[in-house]
């Protein structure tokens, strides 16, 4: 799903449609084109990508002989991955290297909260479901709240639910499907104070990532482009020892390469993680 465009600065999608059932050479020309046209190709999918549509992804990506298409597949639900590449868009229009902008997809994944409210969570499994609450599922009228990123949370709706949100400012999409947003619009995002909220269609691989139709999927997410980039740029830079661009945190993640042992940043005596180690950064960053 391609979202709109956040302001007038972002740049339009590419949607890859059918990669694994058109003939290998539609796709190649494709990958193809989009490379010589922008220099890299960052491929935005979700880690439910069917096997036979990452094995011609990669497939692709060998014939070519490049290291300038970048598969990132962020642990997101539809709509979330929907928000996630969007900002990535919003920043390829800044100056920042085709290495930062891919490195930049983990990093604003931390910022990213998404759930739904569901009428049902028996064929729910991205998210841990209890006896009781599976249980509940089959019961009349039930309806669930989850969180799926970026901790995990179930709740039964009632006067008294309520999910953990973000502890920063942000605005609300929703995506309605078979289920009311009452709850989402009038409960929810009042307790989450976000500063808006806006309404899209619901993703077409919602209703299977969810396990029922029966949903109204939202997700919490930063829309500034002034946030993002000022997020991006205060972290420390490095250059990849393979490929030779400028990235972000621990991996490159157009070659994969990892720096070597004796180059690799430590504290109390353990790696440092990409993630905690962008904490001070982002706070800033979120903080002016």
């Amino acid at each position: 799903m391609a979202l709109p465009p956040q302001d007038e600065r972002t740049l339009p999608a590419v949607v890859l449609q059918d990669v694994d059932q058109r003939p290998l050479g539609q796709a190649l020309a494709e990958l193809q084109g989009l490379v010589e046209q922008h220099g890299h190709v960052i491929v935005v999918c979700s880690r439910d990508l069917p096997p036979s549509v990452e094995r011609r992804l990669h497939t692709v990506r060998a014939l070519l002989e490049t290291d300038r298409i970048a598969l990132f597949r962020p642990p997101l639900p539809p709509l979330g991955l929907a928000v996630l590449a969007r900002q990535l868009r919003q920043l390829a229009s800044c100056d920042l290297g085709p290495g930062v902008l891919a490195s930049a997809g983990r990093l604003l994944t931390h910022y990213i909260h998404a759930g739904a409210l569901l009428g049902s969570v028996a064929r729910l499994d991205h998210v841990p479901v209890g006896l009781k609450s599976h249980a509940r599922s089959w019961m009349p009228g039930s309806q669930f709240g989850v969180v799926a990123h970026p901790v995990p949370q179930l709740v039964r709706i009632g006067p008294e639910a309520a999910l953990d949100g973000p502890e920063f400012g942000t605005w609300l999409l929703v995506a309605k499907g078979q289920l009311p947003s009452d709850w989402v619009t009038g409960t929810l995002a009042p307790s989450w104070r976000v500063q808006g909220l806006r309404e899209v269609p619901l993703p077409a691989d919602s209703p299977a990532w969810w396990g029922t139709g029966r949903l109204t999927e939202f997700c919490a997410y930063l829309p500034d482009l002034s946030v993002l980039y000022q997020l991006v740029t205060s972290v420390r830079r490095s250059r990849c020892h393979w490929c030779g661009i400028d990235v972000i945190g621990d991996r490159c993640v157009f070659c994969s390469a990892t720096p070597p042992e004796h180059e690799r940043p430590y504290d109390g005596g353990r790696p440092r993680d990409g993630g905690r180690a962008l904490e001070a950064g982002e706070r800033r960053a979120l903080t002016g």
